[in-house]
């Protein structure tokens, strides 16, 4: 097996991206990490505004921002970003 770099996923917290389904996003993150026992090498974190409020909600995987990140939408994004040998892509 070869080694991956960490899933390193942001999602911004301003109250602009909060209230436009970053709220949801995040518990919805979680619950698909904790259901597919993600490795611990998963980063994932919040931050405040970035300043890039009218494109939000914003999420960043592995340093690629996501601009109208709707929460139903997250997770087909994280699979992209899941390595191909993964069995969490199916």
């Amino acid at each position: 097996m070869r080694e991956h770099r960490p899933l390193q996923i942001t999602v911004c917290m301003g109250s602009s991206c909060f209230s436009r389904g970053n709220n949801r996003s995040v518990a919805l993150i979680q619950k698909f990490l904790a259901d597919h026992g993600m490795p611990a090498t998963v980063e994932l974190a919040g931050h405040l505004c970035e300043g890039q409020c009218k494109n939000g909600p914003n999420i960043t995987i592995n340093g690629v921002t996501y601009p109208g990140s709707a929460p139903d939408a997250v997770i087909n994004l994280l699979k992209r970003h899941l390595p191909e040998d993964n069995p969490w892509t199916t």
